[in-house]
């Protein structure tokens, strides 16, 4: 009796399968805590003190997300961290693309060192500069102060934005920026008509990057915002719903989904060219 002929199409998919799977249980583990967050803030009270764990709430509250709209200076901690993110996100893109035109199309002495200094800076953990950052944040007056969170966010973002937008200025043809200088244009001028329009991607990407890491910050925002608690960020304002009670579950789930959704909007926005921008950036260049 002959074996069975598997068509092509079908040996792939068997041959896909284990590599599917793996995947596939890759998902799960990585969302199953965002999905118990975001039903843990529509479950009641008596779900989520229940023994017996519920993958779906018993029936779907918003009472949870009228306590974390509701508590002291949600609004004013929420633009705290608006104001600040955007600012350190802006402010790298404009110093980080000057910096990646300068290593990606002029040849200057200490090139080659610079960019070791910027990868070297990007892969230095941030959490050990807590102590020296806060003498010196002290020791000048900018403690409890937005601009410091700024200026700090901006220098962790920076190192990321610079390799990013290098390697994707790297792969724009330069005789396209010649042939605008040609026609007359300055180089200044040719960048921003000609080059400057196919960074999209790219300044996508990395302000994409730029705006999670600033917007989920948290370590440095509660050690360096001491005594004026108004400005605080939205990350340490969520531990208020801590009390002597114990931890008030329902509205720090609900504060936590409202905390994700800028981010999650802002990805699902600029996915297509968050995905381009990353993969231009590294490997070209």
């Amino acid at each position: 009796m002959s074996t069975p002929q598997f068509r092509p199409p079908v040996r792939r998919a068997l041959r896909r399968l284990p590599l599917n799977a793996a995947a596939a249980l890759t998902v799960v583990v990585c969302l199953f805590p965002v999905y118990w967050m975001v039903t843990t803030a529509f479950k009641p009270s008596t779900d989520i003190q229940s023994y017996d764990p519920r993958l779906v709430p018993s029936r779907w509250t918003f009472e949870h997300f009228r306590v974390a709209v509701g508590a002291d200076g949600f609004a004013l901690f929420w633009r705290n961290s608006l104001l600040v993110t955007l600012s350190a996100v802006l402010l790298a893109l404009l110093v980080a693309l000057g910096a990646a035109y300068a290593v990606a199309r002029m040849r200057w002495r200490g090139r080659r060192q610079f960019m070791l200094a910027v990868f070297i800076a990007q892969m230095a953990p941030w959490e050990s500069l807590i102590i020296p950052i806060y003498i010196i944040s002290r020791d000048t007056g900018m403690l409890d102060r937005l601009p410091t969170l700024t200026l700090i966010y901006f220098m962790i973002t920076l190192p990321f934005t610079v390799v990013v937008l290098r390697g994707f200025i790297a792969g724009i043809p330069p005789e396209l920026e010649e042939a605008a200088q040609v026609d007359g244009c300055t180089r200044a001028g040719a960048f921003r008509k000609v080059a400057f329009p196919l960074l999209a991607p790219g300044l996508m990407a990395t302000s994409l990057f730029g705006f999670i890491t600033a917007w989920n910050e948290f370590t440095y925002a509660n050690f360096l915002i001491i005594k004026q608690q108004d400005s605080r960020t939205l990350p340490v304002w969520l531990s208020s719903f801590q009390s002597t009670f114990g931890t008030d579950w329902g509205a720090t789930m609900a504060a936590s989904t409202l905390f994700a959704l800028p981010a999650l909007i802002i990805f699902l926005a600029l996915q297509r060219h968050v995905t381009a921008g990353l993969a231009s950036g590294g490997v070209k260049g």
